[in-house]
């Protein structure tokens, strides 16, 4: 059960992350700085950097949450790596998981177009695919085969993921695109082959 001083620490981390995206959605990520971030949440800028270390934090831990998930479900699962990461991908097509970009929430694509728009976010978001990439590699082996399968298999995921969140940005709704996005990843996930 979680105490009483980690809820509070919860409800600050959360309350400081919405005030800076709600910022950047409204100014832009370039134009808020961290004492703007600060003075919104009702916190001092050290106060601040004790939750996150740089402001690109304060929009990539959504996506931090989701770190080495991959390579989380692979170890955890009897099914072959390929199966189970495509398995979860319809699961999450199914839910309208955001990291399958089949997620027409406005306040949810107004977050990935901040995030694909601003350099320094897509640069982050970049850096955590390639230590998920790398986590997944060693969960299936280590070596270059495993390496080219970790690849294939998170490259795969960004595709479609993005081939979503472009269709529905585009004005296409989740419910319209579902089908077509469950019948690529079908396609997408049986060409990929497996180990060995």
């Amino acid at each position: 059960m979680t105490g009483l001083r980690e809820r509070k620490k919860q409800q600050t981390h959360d309350a400081l992350s919405e005030a800076a995206i709600a910022l950047f959605l409204e100014r832009g990520f370039d134009e808020v700085s961290v004492a703007d971030i600060a003075a919104a949440a009702d916190v001092s800028k050290p106060t601040l950097f004790k939750y996150f270390a740089t402001k690109q934090d304060l929009v990539m831990h959504r996506i931090a949450d989701h770190r080495h998930e991959a390579a989380r479900l692979v170890e955890a699962s009897s099914e072959p790596p390929v199966e189970t990461l495509a398995a979860h991908f319809r699961a999450g097509l199914d839910e309208r998981q955001p990291t399958t970009g089949l997620n027409d929430h406005p306040q949810m694509l107004a977050y990935h177009n901040l995030v694909f728009s601003t350099s320094a976010l897509a640069t982050r978001l970049r850096e955590f695919m390639d230590d998920d990439e790398r986590a997944l590699a060693v969960v299936l082996g280590g070596g270059l085969d495993a390496e080219l399968l970790a690849a294939q298999l998170l490259s795969t995921q960004r595709i479609l993921a993005y081939r979503n969140w472009l269709a529905i940005s585009g004005g296409q709704s989740a419910s319209k695109r579902y089908s077509a996005a469950l019948d690529e990843a079908n396609a997408a996930f049986a060409r990929i082959r497996p180990l060995g």
